[in-house]
């Protein structure tokens, strides 16, 4: 059996991809109850966001934990740690696209929509960290007719802001374009007045004509080749906030790098814990294959070990510079009032993800579950570990003070999770969860035409059903958005 026939299982056409994928937002039926459980605790948690974001806006800054030295907290933690679980979307969408990768099609539209709401979460503590919010428009170079002023365009803080905009705006280009066929599937097989012309409004006239299809084309290459080298750029970007500082652990060349792959490693790590719950719910492990997750747990190895790799040279470096800042810093890591996070961190990100080496591991769902969260909790605490265990300890015994997160600094975490689930779950409600013509596009490639014996050219001739919801063996009227 060939690659691509490992991709889709079972016995599939075009009708019953459509059937399957498309009838899923459409239903009037119940949803699993384990949906609507998950969006019951997404929105209470999303609340927490809410209370403490208001309280945040009344009182200022203050009420978190940050103090001196350590004047980043929970803040930059957890911009940085969203930022990387978004990188995963951008990687399987562009760069899997641009190297023909056909595998990335069950999983693309997860890894998209993620990107989404996770930049979503990032972009509100650089926001909220400046104090005031409402004049956030002074970090764009309005000019001085304007403002009377500049931006600083020597801060990275600045370059953060640009480099967020660019990410999110081409991901969410990338994100509709490819939504716009599934739009007119969605258009055509709806039943509701409303909902048809929803749809209808979101396909932007989709006919399924060669010339849509040749523009559709160029257009997604195009975003790909914009949107590839944003997965290098933007944490990159991310990374010299800290190494172009002066501090022990941060002035280091490797950390652009270091973060990249840290970023992938989390992000692949999040397509995991939704992919594999929501699989099961909805009954598409035939289009999410257990080839797509143990090829996603291959990625995770890499990525994890490239990251292993540079929590071992932190300590090389540090040892080699024979700078006593840089050597008390590890040691302050590893032996000092923080060292429970450190060495957790070694066993989440380090040693755990070593058992994905077994294949039986890979393909076990409970057992890639567990892991992946467990790699999530890692990259948290590698975050925690880079920012404030560093800054705690200065260069001067007298400023030297210790970080503790405060209540709100909790709530804004916890309910910025409260938020990324809630948005997950009402996409997969609204939206086909799975992109629907690339995997018609992936069956025709397997099979050059589909079970139900149409020929190469009715690649597009997913049927209209009738009234009854139930397409009849011998319609042939093609499907606009198919």
């Amino acid at each position: 059996m060939s690659t691509q026939e490992r991709l889709i299982a079972g016995e599939h056409n075009y009708v019953t991809i459509n059937e399957k994928i498309a009838t899923i937002p459409l239903s009037q039926k119940k949803h699993p109850p384990q949906w609507a459980v998950t969006l019951l605790i997404g929105f209470m948690i999303m609340q927490l966001l809410m209370v403490a974001v208001t309280y945040l806006l009344y009182r200022g800054v203050g009420i978190w934990g940050i103090n001196q030295p350590v004047g980043w907290g929970f803040d930059i933690i957890n911009f940085v740690w969203w930022i990387g679980i978004g990188h995963a979307g951008t990687l399987i969408s562009a760069i899997l696209l641009l190297m023909r990768q056909y595998w990335r099609n069950s999983i693309n539209r997860f890894a998209e929509t993620m990107t989404l709401f996770a930049v979503a979460c990032a972009g509100m503590y650089p926001l909220l960290h400046t104090g005031r919010p409402w004049v956030a428009y002074w970090l764009f170079p309005i000019g001085p007719n304007v403002l009377g002023m500049w931006p600083q365009f020597r801060s990275p803080l600045i370059w953060d802001v640009f480099a967020i905009n660019t990410y999110i705006t081409v991901s969410a280009i990338f994100w509709f374009v490819g939504l716009i066929p599934d739009f007119a599937t969605m258009r055509d097989r709806a039943r509701i007045k409303l909902v048809q012309w929803i749809y209808g409004l979101l396909a932007m006239g989709w006919r399924g004509s060669a010339q849509h299809w040749q523009r559709y084309e160029t257009a997604s290459l195009l975003l790909a080749g914009l949107s590839t080298p944003l997965v290098l750029s933007v944490h990159s970007i991310v990374s010299l906030d800290f190494a172009v500082s002066n501090l022990p652990g941060w002035h280091v060349t490797f950390f652009p790098p270091y973060f990249v792959a840290g970023a992938i490693f989390a992000g692949f790590a999040m397509v995991l814990l939704l992919a594999l719950p929501i699989r099961a719910w909805y009954k598409v492990k035939d289009y999410i294959t257990m080839t797509h997750v143990d090829w996603m747990a291959k990625i995770m190895l890499a990525t994890g070990l490239i990251v292993f790799y540079g929590y071992l040279a932190e300590i090389f470096y540090a040892w080699y510079s024979g700078s006593k800042f840089e050597m008390d810093m590890m040691w302050n890591r590893m032996f000092g009032p923080y060292w429970p996070f450190y060495w957790s961190l070694i066993l989440c990100n380090g040693l755990v993800p070593q058992l994905l080496w077994a294949p039986k591991m890979r393909r076990n769902i409970v057992g890639l579950f567990i892991i992946s969260l467990i790699v999530s909790i890692g990259m948290w605490l590698e975050r925690f570990i880079i920012i404030p265990v560093t800054l705690h300890r200065d260069f001067l015994p007298s400023s030297w003070g210790f970080y503790n997160p405060s209540l709100w600094d909790w709530m804004m975490f916890i309910g910025t999770i409260g938020f990324f689930i809630f948005g997950m779950i009402m996409f997969v409600r609204l939206l086909p969860m799975i992109n629907i013509f690339e995997m018609k596009d992936l069956l025709h490639r397997m099979h050059g035409h589909s079970r139900n014996g149409h020929s190469k050219t009715d690649h597009a001739a997913a049927d209209h059903p009738p009234a009854d919801g139930k397409p009849s063996a011998g319609q042939t009227q093609p499907e606009t958005g198919s």
